[in-house]
């Protein structure tokens, strides 16, 4: 038995009508999912066909992005509405969206890409935070070059609020000023030592802030410019990138903490003490209990 159909764009209310008017094409079923529809009708079952339109059963949500990026609204998202034990918000958490920093800050730099996951629903509004992010195949297949040395680099780092990152650097070396030979090859001792000095760099820059300021040193991505300088002193370098950046952990879901990100929160207050001193308390604070009094 076929109790309705869903046919995009289309409502037809009759079994003639659709003998009549819809083909194979219009109602996107399969050969076999004709024959079945076809033995229904026959059955004198027409009258009591129902088709509904898919999209009328839909919500169209913001999706907003985390405060450290200029533009706010990158886009909407479509969900099914919420029916019986099947929530609406539990369809649209986990979804990831990728962007284009370009279309995040309004700039020219279009070949860094990030990733967002849906982690909350308030309203119509879905909250995003960070997931990822990489660098476009054609910028990384460009820089790849003949008569240089590529070096790659990566580590695995914990930010001070618990998220645990998988980090990738990539730096290509380049002539030495007034250099006339056409190659310029580093020894593997210089590999080496600039493979180090690209994951002490990494390890210092993420483990000592929170994924808020990590973000907001990759989309200028100064880490790569204090890698370069750095290791000058060993080769010269140019075209040293932040590769990709993988979340290979998150801490327990907190609203507050997303809230925070989205810039509709502060995460801690400022509170004076009895003594005239001011102490940092995070928001919702409650002090312990006293056994006596």
């Amino acid at each position: 038995m076929i109790p309705s159909l869903r046919i995009p764009f289309q409502v037809v209310s009759t079994g003639e009508d659709i003998h009549r008017a819809v083909n194979l094409h219009e109602l996107g079923l399969t050969p076999v999912g004709l024959r079945h529809l076809r033995s229904y009708l026959a059955n004198g079952n027409g009258s009591t066909l129902q088709i509904v339109d898919p999209f009328s059963k839909k919500d169209w949500y913001d999706v907003k992005a985390p405060s450290m990026f200029a533009v706010r609204q990158i886009g909407k998202t479509l969900v099914t509405r919420t029916q019986g034990t099947k929530i609406a918000s539990d369809g649209l958490k986990g979804r990831v969206f990728e962007c284009a920093l370009a279309d995040l800050q309004n700039d020219e730099i279009s070949f860094r890409k990030f990733k967002l996951m849906a982690e909350d629903v308030q309203g119509r509004n879905v909250l995003t935070n960070f997931h990822g992010m990489n660098l476009t195949t054609d910028k990384l297949r460009s820089m790849v070059k003949k008569w240089q040395t590529l070096i790659e680099a990566n580590v695995d780092v914990k930010t001070t609020d618990g998220y645990l990152l998988r980090v990738f650097c990539i730096g290509f070396t380049k002539k030495r000023q007034n250099q006339i030979k056409k190659t310029c090859y580093a020894q593997s001792t210089q590999v080496r030592a600039i493979r180090k000095k690209m994951v002490e760099i990494m390890m210092r820059e993420v483990s000592s802030n929170d994924l808020k300021d990590v973000v907001t040193k990759l989309i200028p991505d100064s880490i790569g410019k204090d890698i370069e300088k750095a290791c000058q002193g060993i080769f010269p370098l140019h075209d040293v990138l932040i590769r990709k950046v993988k979340v290979l952990k998150k801490p327990k879901f907190d609203v507050g903490r997303l809230m925070e990100m989205h810039g509709e929160g502060s995460g801690t207050k400022t509170v004076v003490t009895e003594t005239g001193e001011k102490v940092e308390r995070p928001e919702g604070y409650e002090p312990p209990v006293m056994e006596t009094v």
